[in-house]
């Protein structure tokens, strides 16, 4: 569970809106290709939106094996020594692609 106020409203969800503004990283991992990727959560808000880091693990699936179920992703807060070490997947841009697709009349 992610690091939270002590005055947090007992049942409101953590979203990554919150860990940006805490300072908190994302950590997403691949259990079968043991390969973790760190991005800020405010880059992630823009891809998925305001979520719970729990529905960030079930819309994320893995770029080198195309496995979701073994996903793990959490947030935490990077400290000395790890934070200089960590390198963040960066978003450079959303593209939206337009398909027609046609179908013949019998």
């Amino acid at each position: 569970m992610p690091e939270q106020p002590e005055k947090w409203p007992r049942g409101a969800p953590w979203t990554l809106m919150h860990a940006h503004n805490a300072g908190q990283v994302a950590r997403v991992s691949c259990g079968h290709c043991n390969i973790k990727r760190f991005y800020k959560p405010l880059e992630l808000r823009e891809v998925i939106g305001n979520v719970t880091i729990e529905r960030v693990r079930a819309k994320v699936r893995c770029e080198k094996c195309g496995r979701k179920e073994s996903m793990s992703a959490e947030l935490f807060h990077p400290v000395g020594q790890e934070l200089v070490a960590i390198r963040f997947r960066r978003l450079v841009e959303i593209r939206w692609e337009r398909r027609v697709i046609w179908r013949d009349e019998s």
